[in-house]
């Protein structure tokens, strides 16, 4: 466990706790309805943190003959999950901030909530650090939302403590309600691109265009290998789950050409590819250059009815 994810995983969720229980109580000593939003908004870390180490621990688990890709579209369902429960707290937010809007409250000891919201944030920020480092080098999609919805938190909880900076200044205390409306905006623009790329990934959504490049560079120094034309691809598609990525092309070779030769071109692709794209799965079909039915499943969509 200590070189896997769920190392991390775990440590999201003990973060999220102790962040959750600081914020909670920089509420209760001050009153402040900024510093309630932003403990609303932790409280979804609490449970994204918990559903990121389940879903990270199905994630992990090896193919089996009910699901021969394996389980690494589960890490979706975490970013899916995660994003859900931000609206919720959007709305919480809104529910608590609207009627303080109209009759604000004065806050009580904002010196003792903002030092304890403070010491909230340092930690946040240091363990985001961590997971966005640990995300890219195990290549976890997990990790790498679970950073970034931390350090949303970070930014949430400056902009909060900057707002009630400014309440203790002007003695405008409509600005504690207002401060937490605009967090319920961001916290929703965040939730919702969490959504977004979790049903992307459900929708086999092709790789993006810096890997779509590096995988045209591979196939281009194949083409030039022969004669013009003597090696050729069509039927290109790439799709991610989570950490893993797949791609299926036809590949145009001379029919006079032994099966030997062709499985080794092959071969020497799959290598390649592998080299420039980790954690990758290539499926490639062979056909004859010179057969006309080697073009009637030449795009995209070729499923055969």
């Amino acid at each position: 466990m200590n070189n896997s994810p769920l190392r991390f995983a775990a440590l999201s969720v003990a973060t999220a706790c102790v962040v959750l229980t600081l914020k909670l109580a920089a509420w209760y000593v001050s009153g402040s309805v900024g510093l309630l939003s932003d403990a609303l908004e932790t409280l979804t870390n609490v449970g994204g943190a918990l559903m990121a180490l389940t879903m990270l621990r199905l994630a992990m688990q090896p193919p089996d003959e009910i699901h021969a890709y394996g389980h690494a579209k589960a890490e979706y369902f975490s970013s899916g999950f995660e994003g859900m429960l931000i609206f919720v707290a959007a709305i919480l937010i809104a529910i608590e901030a609207v009627p303080r809007l109209f009759a604000p409250q004065p806050i009580e000891a904002p010196g003792l909530g903002l030092g304890i919201a403070v010491v909230a944030t340092v930690i946040n920020l240091v363990v985001a650090r961590l997971l966005k480092r640990a995300g890219k080098r195990l290549n976890s999609l997990t990790l790498d939302a679970d950073s970034r919805h931390l350090m949303t938190d970070v930014w949430t909880t400056v902009g909060v403590l900057v707002g009630l900076l400014l309440v203790v200044v002007t003695g405008w205390l409509w600005l504690d309600a207002a401060i937490a409306l605009l967090v319920a905006a961001h916290v929703l623009l965040e939730g919702l691109s969490l959504v977004r790329e979790a049903a992307s990934g459900l929708m086999d959504a092709a790789w993006p265009d810096a890997e779509l490049a590096e995988l045209n560079t591979v196939l281009d120094a194949f083409r030039a290998e022969g004669a013009p034309g003597e090696i050729e691809f069509h039927a290109i598609r790439t799709r991610q789950a989570a950490a893993l990525r797949f791609v299926d092309f036809h590949v145009l070779v001379p029919g006079e050409w032994s099966v030997q030769r062709g499985h080794d071109l092959i071969e020497r692709i799959e290598q390649a590819l592998g080299e420039k794209l980790p954690q990758l799965a290539v499926n490639a079909h062979l056909e004859p250059s010179e057969d006309p039915r080697s073009y009637e499943d030449e795009g995209i969509a070729r499923f055969r009815t």
